[in-house]
């Protein structure tokens, strides 16, 4: 419908909108001192899905839930339900 790959930004995040999911934007105060490791000890209750601009992550309960280990990434935003 998008006429876009599933993997893009655009889609990825208009599902997420449609199903419920809030958007988030993370405060830019320390741009590359705040990793996707951090935002797992910060958000360690519930299910967010955390954008760094070119790849997405879970975290879930504080677990970063991804292929390989992507805690060193700088999160942009995250969705919440």
């Amino acid at each position: 419908m998008m006429a876009d790959m599933p993997s893009s930004n655009d889609v990825w995040t208009a599902y997420l909108a449609e199903r419920g999911w809030q958007y988030h934007r993370l405060q830019d105060t320390c741009p590359f001192c705040y990793t996707v490791a951090d935002f797992a000890k910060d958000y360690n209750r519930g299910t967010y899905i955390v954008g760094t601009g070119s790849h997405v992550i879970c975290v879930n309960e504080g677990e970063i839930n991804d292929a390989w280990d992507s805690g060193d990434k700088v999160p942009l935003f995250y969705f919440e339900r």
